[in-house]
């Protein structure tokens, strides 16, 4: 993570450097002088590719272990299917839990970068969004010791040796619900950072507003969709097809954060007036 960051940019003085890569001020990077230094006016949009690089992997890696571990080796209903499923391909199963542990804490340096870049827009709005993030990452990163727990289960250990196979299988899809349960408990938090997340897009004017309505909309589906999994789980089934496409809010806000960056000369602008 690259928390550290200048003040904000002030077009009436001199540019700063940027403390937190350790760039000179106002001279060049060589001796000879021939290179332009990194100023104020240049983190922002470095910090932007960077955090949209981070989004990234994070996407990939959750896309990764739920469709392509999880979908393929949990069968909905069967115990013994799924625990023979996790001995058949045992690394398959521990890559997806590898994947996911990976992204949560790539997720750390990302919601520090995306802090520093919307600040400017409203702070104590900032603030929360970071909060919430932080609690919806800690929480899933708790619930993956359930993800993890089936092959501890399924290992046959001296400890288990009490228990039935029939047993022990029924305890491993058992583990495999409750990190469900976990990972539901977090996309409330997570859909209360979106929903911040997208007001803060909203009164930016570095940032397309139209991924900050579409944030909004899946920080909504989430929430609704966790408490309607707890309240009426035979619905959530039925309606989560309809809030899963919303998630193509957050592919598109990576994208524009790694291709495009922001808006130097507008992120300035908030940042002077956040100071004046």
């Amino acid at each position: 993570m690259l928390p550290h960051s200048p003040d904000a940019y002030h077009p009436t003085h001199e540019p700063a450097a940027s403390p937190g890569l350790g760039f000179a001020r106002g001279d060049s990077g060589t001796t000879d002088g021939r290179e332009k230094s990194f100023t104020a006016q240049d983190w922002p949009k470095l910090y932007a590719r960077i955090a949209g690089a981070l989004y990234l992997i994070v996407i990939v890696g959750g896309t990764f272990a739920e469709l392509f571990v999880r979908a393929r080796l949990v069968v909905p209903g069967d115990a013994a299917a799924t625990a023979q499923n996790i001995r058949a391909h045992d690394l398959l199963y521990r890559l997806g839990f590898v994947a996911e542990l990976f992204y949560c804490v790539c997720n750390v340096p990302l919601l520090l970068i995306l802090y520093k870049l919307f600040k400017v827009v409203n702070k104590n709005v900032a603030v929360a969004m970071l909060g919430f993030a932080f609690l919806a990452d800690g929480i899933e990163s708790m619930s993956l010791l359930a993800h993890l727990a089936p092959l501890e289960i399924l290992s046959g250990g001296t400890s288990l040796h009490a228990f039935t196979a029939e047993q022990l299988d029924a305890a491993t899809y058992l583990a495999i619900q409750l990190f469900e349960r976990g990972f539901a408990i977090s996309l409330v938090f997570f859909g209360l950072a979106a929903l911040a997340m997208a007001h803060l897009i909203l009164r930016s004017l570095f940032i397309p507003w139209i991924i900050g309505v579409l944030l909004a909309i899946e920080g909504m589906g989430y929430i609704i969709n966790s408490i309607t999994l707890f309240l009426y789980p035979a619905l959530q089934a039925r309606i989560f097809p309809y809030f899963s496409v919303t998630a193509i809010a957050e592919v598109a806000l990576c994208l524009w954060l790694l291709v495009m960056g922001v808006n130097v000369q507008q992120w300035s602008a908030q940042a002077a007036q956040l100071n004046e």
